[in-house]
């Protein structure tokens, strides 16, 4: 079994205060970012890379090799931006908004030095347009910030100029890619930008720009506190630290945990410290690994690791640590229906595949949870969804960003890992499972 050896996000979030300045300076707040002020920009750099950081938004991009793309100032005389990404929008995850919640000041410290070791002198914290509360309490901490002369012209007292803002989206999933939200904080529609040139390069106000994660971002202090060389012992393979996970639907105790990267998914369910297992007399039929937009795993499949790589045999991913857990009395074919619902109604409309492939796909498998589905729709499924993004492998969509992918690719999932249940819905001519509770999806056809 794997054990937690030492938090590292959650550390102190059981101490009293440790959402205000006073009770985070009590806890040694903020002599990470007094630390890191003292070296060099490049030396905090490859202390990240040797770290094992990689993105905890979902890609798990290595995060010291994302910020070594911003190019020299000698190159590009421009600005350069941090943009944190707090829209928490994927279906199946709530980790961030807790970070934001327990300890805002380990992301503004983390922002610090992220800011000083990119030479950006301007942070946007990007905050999903529901997080009412979450964003209260990031605005009292960035208040509280400034009066303590920690921002400001003089960062912690140097000759360093660091201003932080929180900007609240209005609640637009694509506002989560990366190039979409740094259109909409430019005040414009928040489309996806093609790529290259990338946001490292050509990003906000079109100068170089960092888009971090808020669990990415609020890693750094424990970093420099620890060294890159604890930080990556701590994980496993190429992936450093610990993770937080969001574990929910049918176990004993949903909860968002931090978990060592070598914890499996059958561990994370079972495990006294986690999820407890199932409630009496269910069993395992399905797991949403990372999200909506992951790939669903089957019941033989839970003892895959949580890093990112493991997934990789899986046709799946660890995306942003939501992990969802069906059971076997779960209709599938209504899951799949409910996902692409999501992905329709969420598509900006930018790219036809997934302008007019999302909806295609909602509707199809509608017709065959209602009783009125025919086996040609199952070949229909997997023309439309592999014309918006092949399943396996991922990453090959024909989209501009991935939402594309994120609603063909659990499509196809859904289909091929139990297409004997679609084809049940077909020959009875009703969901084996019954009815969904009336309103339970609304009227989008």
């Amino acid at each position: 079994m794997s054990v937690l050896a030492e938090k590292v996000m959650t550390r102190d979030w059981d101490k009293p205060g440790q959402n205000t300045l006073a009770g985070y300076q009590k806890n040694g707040g903020y002599q990470q970012l007094k630390k890191a002020l003292t070296m060099q920009p490049a030396a905090i750099t490859d202390e990240v890379k040797k770290s094992g950081l990689r993105g905890r938004g979902g890609a798990g991009f290595p995060t010291g090799l994302k910020w070594s793309f911003v190019p020299s100032l000698e190159k590009n005389t421009k600005p350069r931006y941090l943009a944190v990404n707090a829209d928490e929008s994927e279906p199946g995850t709530a980790k961030d908004r807790f970070i934001l919640e327990n300890d805002p000041h380990l992301l503004l410290e983390g922002i610090g030095i992220t800011c000083f070791a990119l030479g950006a002198h301007a942070c946007y914290i990007y905050a999903r347009g529901e997080f009412k509360y979450p964003s209260a309490v990031l605005d009292k901490a960035i208040a509280e910030a400034y009066a303590a002369g920690i921002f400001g012209k003089k960062l912690m007292g140097t000759d360093y100029e660091l201003n932080v803002y929180q900007v609240r989206g209005a609640g637009a999933y694509i506002c989560g890619e990366e190039t979409a939200l740094l259109e909409s904080l430019e005040g414009k529609k928040g489309w996806p930008r093609l790529k290259p040139p990338f946001p490292a390069v050509v990003g906000l106000f079109g100068c170089p720009t960092v888009v971090n994660n808020v669990e990415t971002i609020a890693a750094l202090p424990r970093i420099i506190e620890k060294g890159s060389d604890w930080f990556m012992k701590l994980g496993t393979g190429k992936s450093g630290g610990t993770r937080l996970v969001t574990l929910s639907g049918s176990v004993n105790r949903p909860g968002t945990y931090e978990v060592a990267m070598d914890t499996s998914l059958r561990e994370l369910i079972y495990d006294k410290a986690y999820g407890q297992g199932m409630p009496a007399g269910r069993s395992v039929k399905a797991v949403v690994p990372g999200g909506s937009s992951a790939p669903v795993l089957t019941a033989n499949e839970l003892d895959v690791k949580l890093e990112f790589d493991a997934f990789k045999p899986t046709n799946s991913m660890a995306g942003s640590g939501g992990v969802m857990v069906m059971d076997d009395t779960t209709c599938i074919v209504r899951c799949a229906w409910r996902v692409a619902r999501f992905y329709a109604e969420e598509s900006c409309g930018q790219c036809t595949p997934c302008r007019e492939g999302q909806p295609w796909l909602s509707r199809l498998f509608r017709k065959i949870e209602e009783g009125r589905g025919e086996l040609a729709d199952l070949d229909t499924i997997e023309q439309v969804a592999r014309g918006i993004a092949p399943w396996p492998p991922i990453g090959l969509g024909t989209t501009i960003c991935a939402l594309g992918d994120a609603g063909a690719l659990p499509a196809q999932a859904f289909l091929t890992k139990f297409r004997k249940e679609f084809e049940d819905h077909i020959a009875q001519k009703c969901c084996p499972h019954g009815a969904a509770p009336w309103g339970f999806f609304g009227e989008f056809k």
